[in-house]
């Protein structure tokens, strides 16, 4: 439909979302270069610009009876709900409301009457503490009676959507996100009682886990030991049955007359394209889902749990692939273990091109979901405030020491890897264990005063909480900072760094290694002149896994 040239991605909090949303005739995007709010002809691709302003637009919604898209806009530090309308006239674009450091992607009742949003303020992260907002829609499209409805007790809220006047929302203040109805009358209900979280931590705009039936039924996400489940709940029925069960993750959940669309992932398959028909449960792929080598045998994925500790530590778990062709002769095998970025992120069971390159060059690896991981309730999730750099690598070599125990893997051949904050848990697990005979930093944090003092609005107060501010907790800055702590970095090391990431500059990578070969290391550093922040460009990643590959054979031959 549309051409090359054409790149749609929001940069709203950094991080996007919702970059994407369709009328009747028409799809609405933002362009990723000039991050503002296109239209584009369905039948003919043309596209023209809706915005045109220094803003970054993201999370948009279609409003149906004002013929007209929402979106939440972000210039100059603060964030805005807008209308955009679809030509000049008296309906031009106009401000719904403002006053809030941060908006959601809105949410507009059936009838165009209603809207609710997520706001939530500064030094929170939207999974710390949020709140669900209402409003009614006047006819000439502006908001009135805008008031805030603050769940029972603490907690974090995400994705409104309406059922007729009522507004349902994934709630955390019980424990878990789990859906709940809320009242034309302020009346909160429970809706799953499940304890399970129906939703991941909210790090883009726009994510859809749960959407309410024609028929007065449900559909809804649920994670279970971070293996996504989508069931389905009839209206005429208390219980669900699952369904889908040969894929591990659901996004994006849209309802489309007598079907359901969303993205669905597997551990074999790229995503899917799936919908549902939500009479019968019936599943049936629409696009994508492809082997991408169907004559290669692929590890899956195996999960474990390491049980809680004798001093009451959480459970933890994560997923094993085994090395294809698994060693029969009895002989353990080297093993990569790999800490999720986030660090408030999950570890899926899904396709990872790169996890199955490691386990068909000779190594397990092992993706781990240590405490603070999200889809495990709020109270895992917030076992990280404070304590960054603590729990995490504690848990990383929990879950080491159990594969010694359990799995057929070489304790002298036990590596640790992770990208942004997975490098910081990895170099310090590197720094406070002797579990791990080297460790790789993708683009990993090494210094986090640096990083405080450059990151962007969206994450401005996330550091204070995972480490404690500066001023209140000056020791953890000191004790779980790998540069600080870099002359206790005494074994094999290997850095990856885009020259043009603004997020994790390359002066961290750069002052650690330095540190590193002042005390005598011989660290290897990559750096990629064309990357950023994550590695985009094919030949690069390759580059990057072929080094790598190197570097960890040359240390298991050393051993």
């Amino acid at each position: 439909m549309l051409s090359r040239s054409f790149s749609a991605r929001s940069q709203v909090n950094g991080y996007g979302g919702g970059e994407l949303c369709a009328g009747p005739e028409s799809v609405f995007a933002v362009e990723a270069s000039g991050q503002q709010v296109y239209h584009i002809d369905t039948a003919t691709g043309a596209c023209s610009p809706l915005t045109d302003d220094d803003a970054c637009y993201g999370g948009l919604s279609w409003d149906a009876a004002h013929h007209r898209v929402l979106a939440v806009r972000e210039a100059n530090g603060r964030q805005q709900l807008m209308g955009i309308a679809l030509t000049d006239s008296e309906s031009a674009n106009c401000i719904l409301h403002e006053s809030e450091d941060f908006y959601s992607a809105p949410a507009v009742s059936a009838d165009g009457r209603h809207l609710a949003w997520v706001s939530w303020s500064l030094p929170d992260m939207p999974w710390v503490a949020s709140v669900l907002w209402t409003a009614s829609i006047q006819r000439d499209g502006s908001l009135t009676q805008a008031r805030r409805w603050p769940s029972p007790s603490e907690g974090s809220v995400q994705q409104p959507i309406f059922d007729g006047d009522d507004v349902i929302v994934l709630s955390d203040h019980e424990g878990w996100w789990q859906p709940w109805r809320l009242t034309s009358g302020g009346q909160w209900h429970m809706l799953d009682d499940s304890r399970e979280d129906h939703a991941s931590a909210p790090w883009q705009l726009g994510e859809r886990h749960h959407q309410c039936l024609p028929d007065g039924g449900w559909i809804r996400m649920r994670y279970q030991a971070g293996v996504g489940q989508l069931w389905l709940f009839s209206g005429h029925e208390e219980t669900g049955v699952r369904i889908a069960r040969e894929y591990v993750d659901f996004r994006c959940l849209v309802v489309q007359g007598q079907r359901v669309l969303c993205i669905a992932r597997s551990s074999t398959r790229l995503d899917t394209v799936l919908s549902v028909d939500w009479a019968t449960g019936h599943a049936e792929p629409l696009s994508g889902g492809e082997e991408p080598f169907p004559e290669m045998t692929l590890s899956q994925p195996e999960l474990f749990s390491v049980p809680t500790s004798a001093g009451g530590v959480d459970a933890i778990s994560g997923f094993f692939y085994p090395p294809v062709p698994s060693a029969s002769d009895g002989k353990s095998v080297p093993v990569i273990l790999i800490a999720h970025g986030g660090p408030t992120s999950t570890a899926y069971p899904v396709l990872n091109l790169q996890t199955q390159f490691w386990c068909h060059q000779g190594f397990a690896v092992a993706e781990v979901n240590y405490r603070g991981s999200s889809g495990f309730g709020r109270a895992f999730r917030m076992a990280l405030s404070g304590s960054w750099g603590r729990v995490d690598v504690a848990d990383m070599e929990r879950a080491a020491r159990w594969l010694i125990a359990n799995k057929a893997v070489d304790p002298a051949r036990l590596f640790i890897q992770g990208r942004s904050s997975g490098g910081y848990t990895a170099l310090l697990a590197m720094v406070q264990t002797d579990v791990f005979a080297a460790g790789a930093s993708q683009f990993g944090v090494s210094d986090p005063r640096r990083l405080r003092a450059m990151t962007h609005r969206f994450e401005s107060g996330y550091l204070d909480w995972l480490l404690g501010s500066p001023d209140d907790c000056p020791d953890n800055w000191q004790q779980r900072s790998p540069l600080a702590q870099a002359d206790r970095l005494c074994r094999p090391m290997i850095f990856f760094q885009g020259a043009q990431d603004r997020v994790v500059v390359p002066q961290q990578t750069t002052a650690i290694v330095n540190a590193l070969r002042r005390n005598g290391g011989s660290p290897e550093v990559y750096v990629y002149p064309d990357e950023g922040h994550g590695f985009r460009k094919q030949s690069n990643v390759a580059d990057m896994l072929e080094r790598l590959l190197r570097f960890y054979r040359r240390q298991s031959t050393d051993q």
